[in-house]
């Protein structure tokens, strides 16, 4: 395979992963080739599990869809409870720390409103929104678009707007957990905004359910192994020992902690 038509198909596989559907025609257009090319391309892409072709259109098989922010929020509350009060008890009054997007950060954020002092930086609205009812905390939210109905923001801007803090802690979670540890995402978006406030915080504090371990998403980022503490709220099945036994010494089992 030619160098240019390997990038080209990376590049179509990157924007389904961004859109979750794009017709062929606009394909087309976008890489100024022929239909008969771009439908080669596309027959190649969805030979693997992650593409589909429907009526014209590349989309995301359903596997690798996320699912809504509002039904995610409402699914294992007892286990995101324990992890925020687990996660809330690692961050002191007066900190600084970056909240990503997701239901399970948005439930550290909760059990954080007893803190005070806090300077938080995070592209999560119902995050601020949570820790908003404390007069003494300072928030710091960037422009764009508001994504719906996740009530959050994403993008290139959100990216510039990490890159100008430094704090103490970052937290956030993954979409799913590879078996070798690999953090998995459903846009690439979300990888690079993960990456930026891991690398602008002192400690990284990966805040996970049980059932994200084994669960598919396309995008990948970093790997559990990398991160300084990783809270979750009981431990997944046989097959992941090995995984969580290199990373003992940073786990923290958050059962027992919800309040």
């Amino acid at each position: 395979m030619s160098s240019k038509k390997h990038r080209r198909r990376e590049a179509i596989s990157a924007l389904v992963l961004e859109q979750g559907a794009v017709t062929v025609g606009s394909l087309a257009e976008r890489f100024d080739v022929s239909m008969q090319t771009i439908r080669r391309d596309v027959d190649a892409l969805c030979e693997g599990d992650m593409l589909h072709r429907v009526h014209g259109r590349v989309e995301l098989s359903e596997e690798f869809l996320n699912t809504p922010f509002d039904q995610r929020a409402s699914t294992n509350l007892m286990g995101k409870r324990a992890i925020g009060e687990a996660t809330a008890n690692l961050i002191p009054d007066g900190s600084t720390l970056f909240i990503s997007i997701g239901s399970t950060p948005l439930s550290v954020a909760q059990s954080l409103r007893r803190r005070k002092g806090l300077t938080v930086i995070t592209n999560n609205l119902s995050a601020a929104m949570a820790l908003s009812e404390e007069v003494s905390n300072r928030i710091i939210l960037p422009g764009g678009e508001v994504r719906l109905p996740d009530r959050d923001i994403l993008g290139n801007e959100v990216l510039d707007f990490f890159g100008r803090f430094r704090a103490d802690f970052a937290v956030f979670g993954a979409a799913g957990i590879a078996d070798d540890g690999g953090l998995l995402e459903f846009h690439t978006t979300e990888v690079r905004a993960t990456q930026k406030i891991c690398e602008n915080a002192q400690q990284s504090l990966l805040v996970i359910d049980g059932s994200k371990f084994g669960r598919q998403a396309p995008a990948l980022g970093g790997n559990i192994a990398d991160m300084d503490r990783i809270i979750i709220d009981r431990r997944p099945g046989d097959q992941f020992a090995p995984l969580l036994t290199k990373i003992n010494d940073r786990l923290l089992v958050a059962e027992g902690h919800a309040t």
